[in-house]
């Protein structure tokens, strides 16, 4: 065996001297991947210098090379960055929103929630002065998302620029998006996103020319510490205290800011950047032809040496044939017979396991047959035989009259209801094993289209992440729930829409059942003032140790959301 491994090393060497292209893809694909690496963290480094121009061209140069590559995920963030680099120059004359789209793109074919709340957030920061509906559109519809996957940091994102695009719009508006964001802010110690929202507040009283409580609120922006790349944001605030303490009419203070408005203005003079930004996009075009054609011709090399690599290895392939022969021939044969041994092996274990199976089923079928027939013989059967009595008693009773006749019907009647309740109940119980055999996103698609047959109201059942199955009791529960609020809508709500969402995120199953019904004024105590039903489903939830939160206004419908951890 020696002289056979001998003969493979030379081999291996003597394709890789025939062909040396073979010996270098690796090396120069690791290379050209730790290239791409190193100019798009030099993009960042320059983003946060405030170089424009600079990061410009290492992320227009990282892009390249992971376009050749076909690395998707890469080329993602490279467009998301570009676009935030041109967006953020004024007087720019390149379009920065193909790069947006095609990061938003990305997001929607790889199913990514994160990057589609992402692409959200810019869409909306794009069309802030441009188009205030398709603005405040990708706001809400990214806050809608954050709520989803409960991502409290994205949530006061969303607050804040909803709360800085109703200041630019309609100075009449409350600040309650900002508030909100705040509180998140604090809660997570992000001074920088505390600062920003302090100067969104400022700004909705300096619009309504409540000077004295902008300034309140810039001077509190000014009290906390941002990192040293944030420069634009520091011209912001100095400019806006000036103009505050100018409408104010304290000039003095005014023209203090004034001078540290003009120190940093100077530092972020962007004309010489936007030139630069053209020039390289002119050249990186340029280059992506000349990279185009090369890779073809790559290409063409490429195939051509895999094909003598092809031929030789054949050739020697053949040789270690001829050697090995003998060898294999006695290893072939033994390797059939154990083959033989462990088919048989496996057949009997086959065999085995369907017998078992088989009965297994036979198992669960007699005791299922077992249980309904007790029930009936129990439960029904002495009802029907109670009901027979009664009607003997009846036909006795035409004829002699020796009973209260309406007492007689009255009864009879609470014995049929008493009957038509324990059939249901079995009715229920079989449904309960379907729902285990079929699982709860099924039985939950099943329910709404029978419903929505029936051509009164339409339900539509929108699911994420429910890949595989939940605990047995977790699915049962959170169907009968389902099913109560379903019930509820179409009893009390006079809807004719509704939907549901059913997420799984991060092992926490979120719920959301939303109908275009009559609403409601929700109670602090859901057993006096909103039914039985809402407590029952209530008490569900927090069996599951869940949470459970109503959002309904009348004539606007109504929304309940449920957590529920599944760990």
């Amino acid at each position: 065996m020696n002289f056979i491994n001998t003969y493979i090393l030379i081999g291996f060497i003597l394709i890789i001297s025939i062909n040396p292209f073979l010996s270098n893809p690796i090396f120069s694909q690791e290379k050209e991947k730790r290239s791409a690496y190193s100019f798009f963290n030099e993009g960042l480094n320059y983003s946060y210098q405030n170089k424009a121009d600079l990061a410009y061209m290492s992320f227009i140069k990282a892009l390249k090379i992971y376009e050749a590559r076909q690395l998707k995920d890469s080329v993602a963030e490279c467009n998301l960055k570009l676009f935030y680099i041109i967006d953020s120059q004024k007087n720019n004359s390149e379009n920065p929103l193909p790069y947006l789209i095609k990061y938003k793109n990305y997001a929607e074919e790889s199913n990514d929630t994160i990057r589609q709340i992402i692409s959200n957030a810019y869409l909306a920061s794009y069309y802030f002065l441009k188009d205030f509906k398709k603005s405040e559109k990708f706001y809400k519809k990214g806050l809608k998302q954050s709520l989803l996957i409960n991502n409290e940091l994205f949530q006061a994102n969303f607050y804040t620029n909803l709360g800085a695009l109703y200041n630019e719009y309609d100075t009449i508006l409350d600040i309650n998006n900002h508030k909100k964001a705040i509180n998140i802010y604090h809660k997570l110690n992000m001074d920088g996103k505390l600062f920003s929202s302090y100067l969104n507040i400022a700004e909705h009283y300096r619009l309504k020319k409540s000077y004295k409580k902008a300034i309140e609120y810039l001077k509190k922006a000014e009290t906390v510490k941002i990192e040293h790349y944030n420069k634009k944001l520091l011209k912001k605030l100095y400019e806006r205290l000036a103009l505050n303490y100018q409408s104010n009419k304290e000039y003095k203070l005014a023209n203090n800011y004034f001078i540290k408005f003009d120190s940093i203005k100077e530092l972020l003079n962007n004309s010489k950047q936007n030139t630069e930004i053209s020039r390289i996009k002119e050249q990186y075009d340029n280059e992506k032809l000349k990279a185009e054609n090369l890779i073809s011709e790559s290409k063409r090399k490429q195939n051509r040496n895999l094909f003598i690599a092809a031929l030789s290895l054949l050739c020697f392939g053949g040789i270690i044939g001829l050697l090995t022969l003998k060898n294999s021939h006695k290893k072939r044969l033994l390797a059939e017979q154990q083959q033989e041994l462990e088919q048989q092996k496996n057949l009997t274990l086959l065999k085995e396991q369907e017998i078992n199976t088989i009965n297994a089923m036979i198992d669960g079928q007699e005791k299922e047959r077992i249980r309904i027939a007790e029930d009936l013989h129990d439960n029904i059967g002495s009802v029907l035989a109670t009901l027979k009595l009664h009607f003997e008693n009846l036909q006795l009773n035409r004829e002699k009259k020796h009973f209260n006749q309406e007492e007689l019907y009255e009864k009879t009647e609470k014995l049929i209801d008493e009957t038509y309740l324990k059939v249901r109940n079995i009715a229920h119980a079989k449904n309960a094993g379907v729902l285990a055999n079929k699982g709860l996103l099924t039985a939950i698609k099943l329910m709404a289209e029978k419903i929505s047959d029936a051509n009164k109201i339409t339900i539509q059942v929108l699911d994420f992440g429910l890949n595989k199955r939940l605990d047995n009791n977790i699915e049962i529960t959170v169907f009968r729930i389902i099913q109560e609020l379903i019930t509820n809508i179409i009893k009390h709500a006079e809807a004719t829409e509704a939907t549901v969402n059913i997420a799984l995120y991060d092992q926490n199953l979120n719920i959301i059942v939303e109908d275009n019904g009559k609403g409601f004024v929700p109670s602090n105590n859901a057993g006096e003032k909103d039914g039985m039903g809402i407590t029952s489903i209530q008490t569900r939830v927090n069996h599951l140790k869940g949470t459970f939160t109503i959002d309904s206004t009348p004539n606007k419908g109504t929304s309940i959301i449920i957590n529920i951890p599944t760990l």
